[in-house]
């Protein structure tokens, strides 16, 4: 099997890293790719948000499967002219990858089909904007209704805060959703999803604001987790049947049947589970600690997913190990980040790469704000912990930071869910 994987974060070389390890892969590209991606695929140059050149690169590298990573690709309909050109494509038709797209879009599904979520209110006129925070709080959740790369978001118990980043949202012509705060930690749920048939894969979570103990703002995710210790035995069972299923029956209700990774951003509250977002692929830098677990080869999985074939798919198979990934970030990140630095002591096994190209004398350089997705995994979560941390040691890149503090909190078994009310 040629598979084409369309990315180039640390997300599309944990993807290539487990395809390399199914017998069944014979080729691997990646476009547009980084230094690191290089040493596992055939690197190509492709516009991802032009879904014709996608689809041209895949006819004419003689793709059999398609893998497409980011968001924008999907949400501009790469799927939809991938599957046109009669190459099986992993990701959801533009139809279906609204339920990213669009908050509004999602929050209307999730109402539709009856599943627990924040209540929310879409505002797109400034005049209204204040009689409508009068209606949120004490902590306000003020969100671009549209893609963000997990930047635009705003949670703050500031009312002054929520308001001025409202207002840079809509004086920037995009619609602003204001939500409820929902308590309780986050989780993240990856499912494979065709149709009516949903798979889940281990549930993760992630860190997203930039600095330790959950300090200054919201990125696209400075590390990972998996799987979690102190999640209930039945919260993957819970949240397919009650959520996933759900959203997954109205969309192919509505004839957008979704076919590829449903990625549910979870709030497990005193309440129970509640949505706090869905994406339409898998996430960053999540799936960076779940394939490592994962020992079902991927490639004929993704495949079976693309091909309507989801519901004939063995039980998946995992490592009974942990994973724990560290996201170092260049000097600036979240906001402009200082690229064109040299690094060095990234050769190690577990380092992806993200923000990273190859100069012409060889030298590897950042070229983003998350440059590298520092991986280790052990029979416990403090192994994990360990071998991601002193492997982050190994790696130098002036100026960059990191999160010291990733898993800790869930290795002092200080994290649970809120008592009910």
């Amino acid at each position: 099997m040629r598979v084409l994987v369309i990315g180039s974060g640390a997300r599309e070389h944990a993807m290539l890293l487990a395809l390399s390890h199914d017998p069944e892969v014979t080729a691997l590209a990646c476009a547009p790719g980084n230094a690191g991606t290089a040493a596992l695929a055939e690197a190509y140059g492709v516009d991802v948000t032009a879904p014709a050149s996608v689809a041209a690169l895949a006819t004419e590298w003689g793709a059999d499967l398609v893998v497409v990573g980011p968001e924008v690709p999907l949400v501009a309909g790469a799927a939809d002219a991938v599957r046109a050109a009669g190459i099986a494509c992993f990701g959801p038709s533009e139809a279906a990858a609204r339920i990213e797209g669009s908050k509004a879009f999602a929050k209307d599904v999730m109402a539709v089909a009856g599943v627990p979520t924040a209540a929310a209110e879409i505002v797109d006129n400034p005049a209204r904007l204040d009689a409508a925070l009068a209606r949120f709080g004490p902590t306000w959740v003020v969100k671009d209704d549209g893609l963000a790369a997990g930047k635009g978001v705003v949670v703050t118990p500031d009312p002054a805060a929520a308001r001025s980043h409202a207002m840079t949202l809509l004086d920037a012509g995009h619609p602003v959703l204001l939500e409820s705060f929902l308590d309780g930690p986050e989780a993240s749920l990856f499912c494979l999803v065709d149709g009516l048939t949903v798979v889940p894969l281990l549930p993760a979570q992630d860190f997203k604001r930039v600095g330790d103990d959950d300090t200054g703002p919201n990125t696209g995710g400075m590390g990972a987790y998996a799987p979690l210790l102190w999640a209930a035995p039945d919260l993957v069972a819970d949240v397919v049947a009650r959520i996933v299923e759900p959203v997954a029956a109205e969309l192919v209700a509505r004839g957008t049947p979704f076919s590829g990774l449903l990625y549910a951003g979870l709030a497990l509250t005193s309440d129970g589970p509640q949505v706090i977002e869905f994406n339409c692929r898998f996430g960053d830098p999540e799936t960076q600690v779940v394939l490592p677990l994962l020992r079902t080869p991927l490639a004929r999985l993704l495949h079976a997913t693309a091909t309507g074939r989801l519901s004939e798919a063995p039980p998946l198979d995992w490592s009974d190990e942990y994973a724990v990934t560290v996201v170092i970030a260049a000097d600036g990140y979240p906001g402009r980040p200082r690229t064109g630095d040299v690094i060095t002591g990234a050769e190690l096994d577990g380092i992806l790469h993200a923000g990273t190209r190859r100069r012409e004398d060889g030298a590897v350089v950042s070229s983003g704000g998350r440059v590298l997705s520092v991986v280790g995994t052990g029979p416990t979560l403090e192994q994990a912990r360990a071998a991601a941390y002193a492997k982050v040691e190994a790696v130098h890149l002036a100026g960059s930071h990191h999160r010291t503090d990733i898993a800790l909190r869930a290795t002092r078994n200080e994290v649970g869910i809120p008592a009910p009310h």
